[in-house]
């Protein structure tokens, strides 16, 4: 490092706390270089891993929820999706784009992620990492440890802030390299490499894509239910039927004023959230589906549902048949 440099050199990366970010820290450290972590959240990808993982390699973490940013570049991205509704490419420019941000009001010198070249077949490709360096404004400032060796030479390095020598050149999507050099830094666990963001989910992307044609303007409660129940569209209206206790119970807590709530009687079964409300002829509907999805399902008679609120409200429920039911079926 240049030995005209004497102050702390300060970093700001993007943390997720799966391997490839946390090896990425260590590279920066054994440089004797300051890191902080960023964790971005929303409804489709949380920090829990993030904080876990900061805390066991000791670095300071920013958390940062950017689902208001991210919201309509899901609707509309720029540069596609990958499988399902995930856009990789401009989901993480704008990731780089917000923590560039934070690079420059707070004095960090330089941003990094735990990208690996040729990873990933979308948004891991040298191209890609160009691309979406380019696209975030600060491709100069951006620096990726764990593949530095094949990409170009970032201002950190030019400058002598970081020793490009000691950066690494790990491509393609063996991660026998990461287990390797994990183990030499004695990390004791870490999260799976895939299976962070719902987007990439086909259910969760189905049920996403279904709700931007009905809502324009989704609230955190509509992006919150997407993740439980079984979820149905009956005259335009959404109605949520829980799977289990825990999914009733989180019905339950999302439930609003204008919300209706259904459960059925002295038989264990599903509570069923309609959003918003609706007309008799809806509830009575989403009443027979409540009932179909209890234990007393293949009863003769449909047990009696409640209508739970202020004053409770008893529904004889209309019977109904599968292909009825698979047809409101989101």
């Amino acid at each position: 490092m240049n030995s005209e440099i004497n102050r702390k050199v300060k970093s700001l990366g993007l943390f997720s706390g799966g391997l490839d970010s946390m090896l990425a820290v260590q590279v920066l450290l054994e440089q004797k270089i300051g890191v902080t972590g960023i964790s971005f959240t929303s409804p489709f990808f949380g920090s829990e891993q993030a904080i876990k993982a900061a805390k066991e390699i000791g670095i300071p973490l920013i958390v940062s929820d950017i689902t208001r940013k991210l919201l309509p570049i899901i609707k509309n991205p720029k540069h596609g999706y990958g499988a399902n509704l995930n856009p990789c490419i401009d989901c993480h420019a704008l990731m780089i784009r917000e923590a560039g941000k934070i690079m420059e009001e707070e004095g960090y010198d330089f941003i990094f992620s735990g990208e690996v070249y040729y990873q990933r077949p979308m948004s891991q490709t040298k191209n890609s990492l160009l691309l979406v360096a380019k696209l975030s404004g600060y491709e100069d400032f951006l620096l990726r440890p764990l593949s530095a060796k094949y990409l170009p030479e970032t201002r950190p390095e030019k400058s002598g802030l970081v020793d490009r020598k000691r950066l690494l050149d790990i491509e393609g999507r063996s991660r026998k390299r990461q287990i390797e050099l994990s183990k030499n830094y004695g990390f004791k666990e870490f999260a799976s490499p895939s299976g962070g963001c719902l987007l990439t989910d086909r259910n969760f992307s189905r049920r996403l894509k279904e709700i931007f044609t009905y809502e324009k303007n989704c609230s955190a409660k509509d992006l919150e239910l997407l993740k439980v129940g079984r979820h149905f569209r009956i005259y335009r209206k959404k109605v949520v039927v829980g799977r289990d206790e825990k999914e009733n119970q989180v019905l339950k807590k999302r439930a609003e004023n204008n919300d209706v709530l259904l459960s059925a009687e002295h038989v264990p079964g599903p509570v069923t959230l309609v959003c918003g409300g609706g007309s008799d002829r809806l509830i009575k509907k989403a009443a027979s589906i409540c009932a179909r999805y209890s234990k007393a399902k293949n009863d003769s008679i449909l047990p009696v549902i409640y209508k739970m609120g202020d004053s409770i409200e008893k529904i004889i429920p209309p019977a109904i048949k599968e292909d009825e039911i698979d047809s409101l079926r989101i």
